[in-house]
């Protein structure tokens, strides 16, 4: 459970709170367990797997990056861990810091960092990873192999629609437009 309410909790309640709301709610629910069951596995796996190394999430995700592609370039490795520069930039100097990790200029282009496990690093994925991936293998263990084939393909199906079709569909949501800066959530000061 990620929260005080169960799924089955949640779902009820939704149902109840959206009424007769036309609404494509088969949908409603596949992505809503997407964000849920990824929410629990990593809140499960940092507390348990990655407590015990020393990792947080994101972490783990910057050294499985380079552990799996060799040396890379930080724009990539930000990218594929789904963080921004400057959160990598923070985790990697962490990382460096537990001797994990060696950020060095790249030879042709001084503005870019390439980042490679150090020995020590390679040794600690190899070690948690089994551990890790024996806590994939708890979390889905009431699925048979198959199940688990169907969901990682169905998941695949709409990383795969995203890849394809998500910028065009942004640009016709925002008529065109860049998207907004993130913001924290929080208003600005009145007469800032």
């Amino acid at each position: 459970m990620t929260g005080k309410r169960t799924i089955i909790e949640t779902e009820k309640v939704v149902q109840e709170r959206l009424g007769d709301i036309p609404l494509r709610r088969e949908q409603m629910a596949a992505v809503s367990n997407i964000y849920r069951a990824a929410t629990a596995v990593r809140q499960h796996l940092e507390n348990s797997v990655l407590r015990e190394a020393e990792l947080t999430w994101t972490a783990f995700t910057v050294l499985w990056e380079v552990w799996i592609w060799g040396e890379s370039e930080t724009r990539h490795v930000a990218e594929e861990a789904g963080i921004s520069k400057g959160t990598l930039t923070g985790v990697a100097r962490t990382l460096e810091s537990r001797g994990l990790l060696r950020r060095t200029q790249h030879a042709s282009d001084g503005r870019l960092v390439l980042l490679a496990l150090t020995p020590e690093g390679d040794e600690l994925m190899s070690r948690v990873f089994p551990a890790f991936n024996a806590e994939e293998a708890f979390v889905t263990d009431d699925l048979s192999s198959a199940d688990c084939l169907k969901l990682a393909d169905s998941l695949r199906k709409i990383v795969a629609r995203l890849e394809a079709k998500g910028d065009e569909r942004r640009e016709e949501l925002l008529a065109g437009a860049a998207p907004k800066p993130r913001r924290s959530g929080r208003r600005p000061k009145s007469g800032s």
